[in-house]
């Protein structure tokens, strides 16, 4: 026999499980649109309702999410996506680029993190990767201000974790601003673990100076700094530059990045690592 309070347990549960299955079934369905639209360079909306077996209004809901993460851009009728060295895609984007290569250079960056550390992490999805390795190095006091980071590192018993507050951007998922970097100013940690959107003449850039200000923070507050960057960034170009190359203490990047890159880097006295993804250790 059971009682009420039984029987409304139940009912909660089962309530909390379907919506996690709503939600699950919502996020894979936006990020396919993502996905479709990247492919397309650009779509009519009303497209998505047949590709998706959605409505109009389920479509108009989920790109205004997507545009509001800086994903898609939307339009009249239209719905667009086009990263470009002015505008930084948004953490939902970058997560699914790069990933063998990210996590390759992830797993080379956890060589430098010995227990006992202060380390700062930024907002990056490239240093995102290290997140869920860290408990095997504790203890050690992790200071973040990317909300995603902040959510995988929490919990572990060896890991202290300090958050910095600020301003939240929900593009990047993270904290930035005058208040973050005060906050920054006042710490000091043995490493900062970074990785920025492009490489030009020597030089790491970011198309957001919000994002510049706050990396830059981080890197005046530690006494080494390890830039992780795969490959693709020395293709590409922003708009405002933190530091050259050469203010990096060691730079780690994947087994497809230029030799020419390499090679100057080392030359100006750059530690550089070069990780081997998993595909790349098979041939």
């Amino acid at each position: 026999m059971t009682n009420d309070s039984d029987m409304a347990a139940r009912l909660v549960t089962s309530d909390d499980i379907l919506g996690d299955s709503r939600q699950a079934r919502q996020l894979a369905r936006r990020q396919l649109i993502a996905e479709a639209v990247m492919a397309e360079g650009s779509m009519k909306i009303d497209d998505l309702t047949g590709r998706f077996s959605i409505s109009l209004m389920t479509a108009h809901r989920d790109i205004d999410e997507l545009a509001a993460r800086g994903l898609l851009r939307k339009g009249r009728g239209t719905v667009s996506a086009a990263p470009t060295s002015l505008i930084e895609a948004s953490d939902v984007y970058r997560a699914n680029r790069q990933g063998p290569e990210k996590e390759a250079i992830a797993l080379a960056a956890l060589d430098f993190v010995e227990p006992g550390q202060a380390i700062f992490m930024d907002d990056s999805t490239t240093v995102l990767h290290m997140a869920s390795h860290l408990a095997d190095k504790g203890p050690l006091t992790v200071i973040t201000n990317a909300l995603t980071l902040m959510d995988q590192v929490k919990g572990h018993r060896d890991l202290t974790l300090l958050g910095l507050g600020g301003q939240y951007h929900n593009w990047c998922n993270a904290f930035m601003g005058r208040l973050t970097t005060q906050e920054i100013a006042g710490l000091r940690a043995d490493t900062v673990f970074l990785s920025m959107a492009a490489v030009t003449d020597g030089i790491v850039f970011h198309q957001s100076p919000d994002m510049v200000d706050t990396k830059r923070a981080m890197c005046d507050a530690s006494a080494r700094r390890i830039l992780l960057i795969d490959h693709t960034k020395f293709e590409r170009r922003a708009l405002h530059a933190l530091a050259p190359l050469s203010r990096m203490d060691v730079v780690i990047t994947d087994d497809a990045a230029p030799g020419d890159q390499i090679d100057m880097m080392r030359d100006a006295g750059i530690e550089v690592v070069v990780a081997r993804r998993r595909s790349a250790r098979r041939t």
